[in-house]
């Protein structure tokens, strides 16, 4: 009889650790579709161009001081540049190790009873985190924070019950790990604070909330003198602002309701994708409404029996606010809307384990706990087992239907096609450093960093390749990347004037080339054909200024980028002699259409 409680104990263990191994498996099937997206190429650009240096690992990235994530990125790039199998690896394993440190934090609060199981679950089986592990830069700054808080907070509860104060330099420590990789961090030592007040109020504290408060403001002086210096892709430094009231307001309910109070429940159940690999939140209004009531009943069963349950959720509204819309609404609302931010799971991500905590708290008596209840709890004791089966269903629905989405199916074909292309390409190759297709990168957000040579360029980093972002004199075979990845020859697309007879003499004097149709003022390419006696330089005008481009001897091809526009185009020799113009276009360089590619055929997802 004596060794029963041990042997439920171990029961309890054991179907947690099995628990754990069984999400595992279950996201491993997601995770492994995944690839490198977005601004994960731009920071492994960034790490492959520079030092690991203070500066380097110091940069605020739009109000992110993420110095490990850039560590983590800068090692990337020299392991592989794109390494989605380790990426895989370190995904699977942080998300290991996230739910074995909630599983500890919650055996040391609540004992190994069977009930720590629903918290973990909920943790497990959440939709709250799945977009966010489809996302390399949103992983490594996320998932390590869920390992570091509950790591910190079960440090802080044997600090409360022992007095050693070597726990609170453990919860200080794994606290000043989470800031290493996450913004948020800084409320790990906050929540130890309510939930030391809270739950366990016979700490000893002093000591520890000096080393705490100590740790917090060598952060905040950190944090916001980097903040304000630190340069942007933009090419200058963060301005933070608050929007307009009504637009914070609309995107903090659309946050609460849209996506944090349905995806705790199970949801969102549908989706809405933004590109190829990756989607929002699409919960539809009937089952939105019908998230909060049952969140509403909920908390208010809570509130009727648990005594402290008003803190529990407070402390989760508080957190919602203060991590989750503060800092979105300061520092990206105004670009994204509150439409398209409050539907963003990933902003919430992370608030998965404070969830499961909160959870625990609002409906678990705490180990030595005096009075954990206002009233006894109802005979029903199991009246929660529906709610929790539906909740379970509803999340194995809403992860399958995200798992539906192509991911990193289409974005690896690329780059493993411009990676085969670029071993492919004949040596001294000039490649026309263009933008990368937006489901790749988006140039509105990443500007140079989504062109071809930061992106693909580093996997031919030992190759000896010129990238031209301007075509500019004889170029004999220039090359450029098509959509799907692959190298073509270029061609200037746009308007074409033939000569007929051969060619036509161009002295030192200015020569006019009526244009089939007028071009409006832009940056143009010129492709002009020549036959020339001896080589010369040409000066080639559209309506602007001039480009001089050299035209080498005997037949060939010059390029010139002009800057203009109009009905005519203007080409004369700048050494006084004369060259003989062949065909001329007016135009856009893109892939040519017709060209034979390199491959032949596109790199599939399963033939690497």
């Amino acid at each position: 009889m004596g060794t029963r409680p041990r042997e439920r104990g171990e029961i309890v263990l054991a179907a947690a650790i099995v628990m754990i191994v069984v999400q595992l498996v279950w996201k491993f099937g997601l995770v492994r579709r995944t690839y490198f997206r977005q601004d994960d190429f731009t920071f492994i650009a960034r790490g492959l161009e520079q030092e690991l240096s203070w500066d380097y690992l110091m940069r605020v990235d739009y109000g992110h001081l993420v110095p490990g994530p850039f560590a983590v990125h800068w090692a990337m790039g020299r392991l592989g540049v794109y390494n989605d199998v380790l990426a895989h690896a370190i995904t699977i394993g942080l998300q290991a190790a996230a739910g074995l440190a909630l599983l500890w934090l919650l055996k040391l609060l609540f004992g190994t009873r069977p009930a720590i199981l629903v918290p973990l679950a909920l943790y497990l089986l959440t939709p709250m985190t799945i977009s966010s592990l489809s996302w390399w830069a949103v992983v490594i700054e996320t998932l390590p924070f869920q390992v570091a808080l509950p790591m910190a907070l079960g440090s802080q509860v044997l600090h409360a019950r022992t007095g050693r104060f070597r726990y609170a330099v453990a919860t200080a420590g794994w606290a000043v790990l989470g800031m290493v990789f996450y913004v948020k961090a800084p409320f790990i030592l906050v929540l130890a604070f309510v939930l030391t007040v809270g739950w366990l109020p016979r700490a000893r504290r002093r000591p520890a909330w000096l080393l705490y408060l100590a740790v917090i403001a060598v952060y905040a002086a950190v944090f916001f003198r980097q903040l304000f210096t630190s340069v942007q892709l933009t090419n200058d430094t963060v301005r933070p602002a608050l929007p307009d009231p009504a637009v914070a307001a609309s995107f903090a309910w659309k946050l609460l309701s849209g996506s944090f109070v349905p995806a705790a429940l199970g949801g969102p159940w549908r989706w809405h994708p933004i590109t190829e690999d990756y989607a929002i939140a699409a919960t539809p209004p009937a089952p939105m409404w019908a998230a909060l009531g049952v969140a509403a009943v909920a908390v208010a069963a809570s509130l009727v029996y648990r005594r402290r349950a008003w803190l529990a959720w407070l402390t989760l509204l508080a957190y919602f606010v203060l991590a989750d819309v503060v800092p979105v609404m300061i520092g990206r609302v105004a670009q994204l809307g509150p439409d398209l931010g409050g539907m963003e799971l990933r902003y919430v991500s992370s608030t998965a384990v404070v969830l499961a905590l909160v959870v625990g708290l609002a409906f678990i008596p705490v180990q030595g706990e005096e009075r954990p209840w206002l009233r006894p709890p109802p005979r029903l004791r199991h009246a929660w087992i529906p709610l929790a089966a539906a909740v379970a269903a509803g999340s194995v629905w809403s992860v399958t239907a995200y798992a539906r989405l192509p991911l990193g199916e289409h974005v690896r074909s690329y780059v493993e096609t411009g990676r085969l292309a670029l071993q492919r390409a004949p040596a001294g190759a000039v490649i026309l450093d263009a933008h990368v297709p937006a489901r790749v990168v988006e140039p509105q957000f990443f500007y140079d960093y989504a062109r071809v040579s930061k992106v693909l360029g580093p996997l031919a980093a030992d190759r000896p390749l010129t990238w031209a972002r301007r075509l500019s004199g004889p170029l004999p075979n220039p090359l450029a990347f098509d959509p799907e990845g692959r190298l073509r020859p270029v061609s200037v697309e746009g308007l074409t004037i033939p000569q007929r007879g051969g060619c036509t003499p161009v002295p030192g004097r200015e020569t006019r080339f009526p244009l089939p149709l007028p071009m409006p003022r832009g940056e143009w390419t010129v492709q002009i054909g020549y036959l020339n006696p001896a080589a010369t330089r040409l000066a080639v005008r559209l309506g602007g200024a001039e480009e001089t481009v050299p035209a080498a001897k005997d037949f060939g091809w010059t390029f010139a980028t002009v800057t203009g526009g109009g009905a005519e185009l203007v080409v004369r020799t700048v050494d006084g002699g004369t060259a003989c113009v062949g065909e001329i276009r007016v135009g856009v360089p893109r892939p040519a259409r017709h060209g034979t590619p390199t491959p032949l055929q596109p790199v599939t997802a399963g033939r690497r």
